[in-house]
């Protein structure tokens, strides 16, 4: 197997991670909460699933479309954090379209020949690989958290895999 088809099932996997599963979970979270709810903090060492959302764009702009696409890093990482909200759903849902497209974008364009390559993302520098993997875990693992935020205040269900028998075996 060449560094060429290797790194291009990396990057078709991490799309298909990123886009087809974590992405429309956090959408259906968002839909699920009210704004109120959205930007609850029940106490002062956590943030709202508001503020995990403005992170996880940010996260992703700098470790994709900067640390991978080599675009300017303008990341304000703090704001983040301290943003109070309440901030309307449509703009959430703009600012996850908005990165989703242009992290789409970078991907497409990645040479996976160059994924072992460091770039300085943050206060590193990190291979095109790991920034993948980092990316594709830290979104999941915070859409674990909004997932949680959501179950355990609403009560609800999120089917994520409704339709599918996850006791089958193939």
């Amino acid at each position: 197997m060449t560094a060429r088809v290797l790194g291009e099932a990396l990057v078709a996997e991490c799309e298909f991670r990123l886009f087809e599963q974590s992405f429309p979970r956090l959408r259906k979270c968002i839909a699920l909460m009210s704004e109120e709810e959205l930007w609850f903090r029940p106490n002062a060492e956590t943030v709202s699933a508001g503020n995990l959302v403005l992170h996880l764009c940010g996260n992703m702009r700098q470790w994709i479309c900067s640390g991978l696409g080599s675009e300017p890093d303008r990341r304000k990482r703090a704001e983040e954090f301290t943003e109070p909200g309440p901030m309307p759903k449509s703009l959430l849902y703009e600012k996850l379209d908005t990165i989703e497209r242009d992290a789409k974008a970078v991907l497409r364009r990645v040479d996976p020949e160059t994924l072992l390559d460091k770039r300085p993302v943050q206060a590193y520098e990190e291979t095109g690989l790991s920034c993948l993997v980092h990316v594709v875990e830290h979104f999941s693992y915070h859409v674990g958290q909004i997932t949680y935020m959501v179950k355990s205040r609403l009560a609800v269900d999120t089917q994520y895999y409704a339709g599918e028998d996850l006791n089958k075996t193939v």
